[in-house]
């Protein structure tokens, strides 16, 4: 029987959504949050727009796109995108995982467009890129958070395209670098790679996304918290700070927060290296496991932020649906009873296995300790499923 590991993670937090917050974060952060405030004042004003600053700083996004605030998460970005910006063109869709599969059926079931195009993969895939047309609109998730499965570069994307690419970028942006030349619409929300809290989106636009919107508009209505034009013309006030809809001037603070400590560890190229460090850590962990391996079969194409595992031990694999699922929640109950690893189950549409979120805001030091912790589990579920089929 493997003997029960000494060392516990520090934090043992490693759900992918929300996620951990910043090394050293506390309540103490928050204290010069402008509460009891309007949103449209000059100080909170200010504060939303340092956060649309910062953001752009320490990604290295072009000075001539736009980024905003929007509402509802990232969910609530890549609809503003989607319901704003396809018509004109037929439509390409890549969907790999959960979230790609949602915007697929957004756009064939409840905007019902008719030219479109859904290029899937299962899980541990990537679809077949060379599918993609330049001519078509493109709609893609650049890191499948359900699977573990990133896409390892843009070179799919056709420097002359004549279609848009919307890339809904949440569980990526902060942790991956982003080729925005190949890009026309990026979003994300708060609560992943740098720890924010939840509700809030951010929409990035590249000029060609602007020009779409304001040379064409939508055959179906619009709610107010789609709107991004006034009169034909884009409405810069949303860009700049003055957001649609009131936002959390809490979540605001806490965002900022994040942002000042993304930059005091190396900004884009900092918070890179961290996520890097936390796969390679697993990574080698996985290369002499005997029993776990990554959902994501090519290793160019693995996650350094949602790490997927699934697992290969034969008793396992032998099991029918209902009893791998068992088999993966008991592994993932024994975690968080230890109290070493919380909320690291796979996702609900997932395979079986374990999803442990690598994002800049983990400390490789946390993802070493709890490997020991994972054979250790495991071997708590194998010895139950011996036990109970002698």
């Amino acid at each position: 029987m493997t003997a029960k590991p000494d060392l516990r993670p520090s934090n043992p937090r490693f759900s992918s959504g929300p996620c951990a917050k910043r090394p050293g974060w506390s309540l103490a952060a928050l204290d010069g949050a402008l509460l009891g405030r309007s949103h449209r004042a000059k100080d909170p004003k200010a504060k939303l727009a340092e956060t649309i600053e910062l953001s752009k700083h320490v990604l290295g996004m072009p000075k001539d796109w736009r980024l905003g605030i929007v509402p509802a998460s990232d969910t609530g970005a890549v609809e503003m995108a989607l319901w704003s910006l396809l018509g004109p063109k037929g439509v390409d869709i890549l969907a790999w995982e959960s979230f790609s599969k949602d915007w697929a059926t957004d756009v064939t079931k409840q905007l019902k467009l008719q030219d479109v195009r859904v290029i899937s993969a299962g899980y541990g895939q990537l679809p077949d890129l060379a599918q993609v047309d330049k001519a078509r609109d493109l709609v893609f998730v650049w890191n499948g958070t359900t699977s573990g499965v990133r896409l390892p570069n843009a070179d799919f994307i056709a420097d002359d395209r004549e279609g848009l690419a919307i890339c809904d970028a949440t569980s990526a942006a902060f942790a991956m670098d982003l080729p925005w030349s190949k890009l026309d619409v990026v979003t994300w929300s708060w609560q992943k790679v740098l720890g924010g809290e939840a509700a809030h989106g951010m929409l990035a636009l590249s000029p060609r996304a602007v020009a779409r919107l304001e040379s064409y508009k939508p055959a179906w209505p619009m709610p107010k918290i789609f709107r991004m034009t006034k009169d034909g013309k884009l409405n810069e006030g949303i860009f700049k700070g003055e957001t649609i809809n009131t936002p959390s001037m809490l979540c605001v603070e806490d965002a900022i927060d994040g942002l000042r400590w993304a930059q005091s560890v190396g900004s884009l190229k900092g918070l890179v290296a961290r996520s890097e460090a936390n796969l390679a850590a697993i990574a080698g962990w996985v290369a002499n496991s005997s029993w776990a391996a990554f959902l994501a079969d090519e290793p160019a194409t693995r996650s350094c932020t949602s790490i997927c595992l699934k697992i290969v031990a034969p008793w396992f694999t032998a099991l029918d649906a209902e009893g791998q699922a068992a088999a993966a929640k008991k592994l993932s109950s024994i975690l968080e009873k230890e109290g070493v690893a919380l909320d690291a189950a796979n996702y609900r549409d997932a395979p079986p296995g374990l999803r442990i979120w690598g994002g800049a805001t983990v400390e490789t030091a946390d993802i070493t300790a709890l490997l020991p912790w994972l054979d250790w589990a495991f071997a708590q579920v194998e010895a139950e499923h011996k036990k109970a089929a002698a």
